[in-house]
């Protein structure tokens, strides 16, 4: 591979660097030296979907080191698999749980994603672009399918694609399940885990309630 291509940084984000150089990065010159010297230990780990309009560290005022975040398309969680696969998601969870040793683990969804869109459109109509098996979007959306099976197809397309969108959390959480480490880790109480589904517009935050078995608005 040729690395000539490679070009200089964006002027825009060189001077958005060096604006946090000398502001953000110089008011809390303790806390990174003290994070580098000792390393990091996170309180909670986020798996959430990749998408520009998700600010998570922002939406819990978090500061540097607090958060081990993963991010992807539609937050979600394969099925443990044991294979020599490239797994980032799950070497990422793994890390967390088995070295990090961190208590909580988040899935956090979110409203008008563009990833849930896609793939209620791909299953809907076999939308050309994902109908090609080379197409990675399309292997991952698959982890869906089941739960897109199930939708009620009587009402709005809107509320149904809204539907899919807290379903992935719920399908990302019962997939953590299937990994040894987390229910071992979930069995000697050393870790919990949480649903989260974030509307954009209005800022709201969602928690899966388990004993009322839907999502209610945190307060």
């Amino acid at each position: 591979m040729d690395l000539s291509i490679l070009k200089p940084l964006p002027n825009y984000l060189a001077k958005r660097y060096k604006i946090w150089k000398d502001t953000s990065f110089e008011e809390n010159k303790t806390l990174y030296k003290k994070l580098s010297d000792e390393g990091q230990n996170p309180r909670a780990m986020i798996i959430s979907c990749c998408d520009s309009r998700v600010h998570v560290t922002s939406i819990f005022g978090s500061e540097a080191g607090e958060f081990f975040i993963h991010r992807n398309i539609a937050n979600l969680v394969p099925p443990f698999k044991s294979s020599s696969d490239y797994h980032g998601t799950s070497a990422a969870i793994e890390y967390a749980i088995t070295i990090l040793k961190i208590p909580h683990l988040i899935v956090l969804g979110h409203s008008s994603c563009g990833g849930i869109n896609a793939c209620f459109n791909y299953f809907s109509h076999e939308e050309e672009k994902l109908n090609q098996k080379s197409s990675f979007i399309r292997s991952w959306l698959e982890l869906l399918r089941p739960t897109f099976n199930s939708l009620d197809k009587n009402i709005h397309e809107k509320e149904q694609i809204k539907i899919l969108e807290k379903n992935a959390v719920l399908v990302s959480l019962k997939n953590l399940l299937t990994f040894p480490f987390i229910q071992k880790a979930i069995d000697q109480d050393k870790l919990t885990l949480h649903g989260l589904w974030h509307e954009i517009d209005t800022g709201n935050l969602l928690n899966f309630d388990s004993k009322k078995n839907k999502f209610i608005m945190i307060e």
